[in-house]
C-alpha cells in the first residue's frame, strides 16, 4: 500500500513552480518566425501542486519553449525527481498547444505528456506517466494580471482515473521591480484510496484537497530572476496529515527559492 501511495504522489510532477517572471530573455528565428526560450532553474525543492516530488532535496530543471508567430508552439521540462520505494530519479514532459487572444483576454490551449524516464512499476504497481489537457487564461488591468488553469487527465499517474485541477490568481507588479503572485488550487482524482478487494484498479492515494501559495519574484542581476515562496495545501493540518500518501512529509507547508534565468 505504501508503495502505490507513494507513486500517486509522483502525479504532481509536471511544470517547474517559479513566480511570474520579472523580465522575459527570448531567441528569435526570423526566417521561419520561431521565438524561443530556454529557462535553467535551481530551487531548493521541487513543488507541484502544493506537493513536494523531491522529498524536501533541491532541483536542477530546464525548461525549454518554441512559439510559432502564428501561436502554435511546443515545449519540454526536465527535472530530477526522488520518490521513495521507487527508482523514478527523473521526469521529462513534452508539452504542446495553441496561445491566442480574444480582445485582451490572452488563451492557452494545450497538452501535456509527464514521463519518467528509466522507471520500472513494481509487481502490484501502477504506471507513472500520463497526459494531461489544460486550459489556461489570462487578462490584464494594469498592475494586476488575472490568471487562471483548468486541467484535465483521463487517466491520472498511479492509474487514478480521471482527475481535474482548477486554479487562480493574481500576478501584480510592485515597486522596486518586485511582484507578487498567489495562487489558490484544488485537485481532484477519481480514485483516491485503496479499491475494493480484488480490484486491479490503480488509486491515488490521498484525499482531494485545495492548495494555496504566495510568491514573490524579482530580477537580481544580469538578467537571473529570484523567488521565495511559501506553500500551503489542506492536508498540511494534524487530522489531514496521515491521508497524506500514507503519512508523508510531501503534504508539509514549507517555504522554498528559486533562481532562474530565461534566454
Amino acid at each position: 500500500m505504501a508503495r502505490n501511495l507513494i507513486l500517486a504522489a509522483t502525479a504532481l510532477c509536471g511544470g517547474i513552480l517559479l513566480a511570474p517572471q520579472a523580465g522575459t530573455a527570448q531567441t528569435t528565428i526570423d526566417s521561419i518566425g520561431v521565438t524561443v526560450t530556454t529557462t535553467p532553474a535551481i530551487t531548493s525543492d521541487y513543488l507541484f501542486r502544493g506537493l513536494s516530488q523531491t522529498r524536501g532535496r533541491p532541483a536542477a530543471q530546464l525548461t525549454l519553449d518554441a512559439e510559432h508567430s502564428s501561436g502554435v508552439y511546443v515545449g519540454a521540462f526536465v527535472s530530477n525527481v526522488a520518490f521513495a520505494g521507487t527508482n523514478a530519479r527523473s521526469e521529462v514532459d513534452y508539452s504542446a498547444g495553441y496561445r491566442f487572444a480574444l480582445g485582451d483576454l490572452k488563451l492557452d490551449l494545450g497538452g501535456t505528456y509527464y514521463s519518467y524516464p528509466g522507471y520500472t512499476a513494481p509487481r502490484g504497481g501502477f504506471e507513472l506517466n500520463f497526459y494531461e489537457l489544460a486550459l489556461r487564461a489570462s487578462y490584464e488591468i494594469a498592475p494586476v494580471k488575472f490568471v487562471g488553469l483548468a486541467a484535465w487527465s483521463p487517466n491520472f499517474t498511479g492509474e487514478s482515473g480521471s482527475a481535474v485541477y482548477l486554479e487562480g490568481g493574481f500576478d501584480m507588479a510592485l515597486d522596486y521591480g518586485f511582484t507578487i503572485s498567489p495562487r489558490l488550487g484544488y485537485q481532484m482524482v477519481e480514485r483516491n484510496i485503496v479499491p475494493a478487494a480484488g480490484s486491479r484498479d490503480g488509486y491515488f492515494g490521498a484525499p482531494d484537497y485545495y492548495t494555496l501559495s504566495l510568491a514573490v519574484s524579482r530580477e537580481i542581476f544580469g538578467g537571473f530572476i529570484g523567488t521565495g515562496m511559501v506553500v500551503w495545501n489542506s492536508m498540511t493540518h494534524s487530522s489531514g496529515r496521515s491521508d497524506c500518501f500514507g503519512g508523508s512529509k510531501t503534504c508539509d507547508s514549507r517555504a522554498i527559492v528559486t533562481l532562474s534565468r530565461p534566454f
